[in-house]
């Protein structure tokens, strides 16, 4: 996770300082320098309600049939691929951030699902995947009944 730091506008960065972070920028976390090692993964946002577990996998420009998804024991595996169209040369860019490539992200499913009842749709470059889960972990509502001590004694009074 980042830290946070707050902005000082007159904070002067020290020789230490900014040798660490061209050290984090250049091997901790190569985006800039390396692009060809880089490897973004989809943002997921994974839920549950009483039935089901949902999954949703942020995956703009890329098409539902590019898309593969497979679940084994309790890892949910999404992969996918977004090929490059290549109509422009290479020296003609200015700049060139679109993300081609494959990816592969694997979760795991922290309660039992019927895999064979999951249901995944492709809308609007979200997929949500939507997994029933197993009865043995779906809340079930148990009735209370009155006890014995709970009954009207207005008939057993002694006169």
């Amino acid at each position: 996770m980042a830290d946070l730091t707050r902005w000082e506008p007159m904070r002067a960065t020290t020789l230490r300082q900014a040798m660490d972070r061209l050290f984090e920028d250049s091997f901790v976390r190569p985006s800039g320098l390396f692009p060809a090692v880089r490897q973004e993964m989809p943002a997921i946002d994974m839920y549950q309600t009483d039935k089901d577990v949902v999954v949703k996998a942020s995956l703009p420009g890329m098409k539902g049939e590019d898309v593969d998804i497979s679940v084994t024991g309790d890892v949910l595996t999404i992969k996918g691929e977004h090929k490059e169209e290549q109509e422009v040369k290479e020296e003609s860019y200015f700049r060139k951030e679109m993300r081609y490539g494959s990816f592969v992200r694997s979760l795991e499913i922290p309660v039992p699902v019927k895999v064979d009842k999951a249901d995944a749709v492709f809308e609007d470059g979200v997929l949500t995947l939507t997994m029933p889960k197993s009865e043995a972990v779906q809340p079930k509502a148990i009735k209370v009944k009155a006890g014995k001590g709970t009954e009207s004694k207005s008939g057993s009074q002694k006169k």
